[in-house]
């Protein structure tokens, strides 16, 4: 079984860029999120409240 990865909506066309395991996130409640230019780096565990709370931060800087 593969791992997908997804690469966010919100990352910048700079190469900054977020991915998160949306499969992870619905079997176990936590939201794994990591940089997408450092796949081997660590990983962080986000809530679901708070990754709510990232998605709605990004939202407000890319206005």
């Amino acid at each position: 079984m593969s791992v997908l990865w997804v690469k966010s909506s919100y990352s910048g066309g700079e190469g900054n860029c977020i991915e998160w395991l949306p499969s992870f996130a619905v079997a176990h409640g936590i939201v794994p999120v990591r940089d997408s230019k450092v796949p081997d780096g660590p990983t962080l565990m986000l809530s679901p409240q708070s990754w709510a709370s990232l998605v709605a931060l990004a939202r407000t800087a890319s206005d």
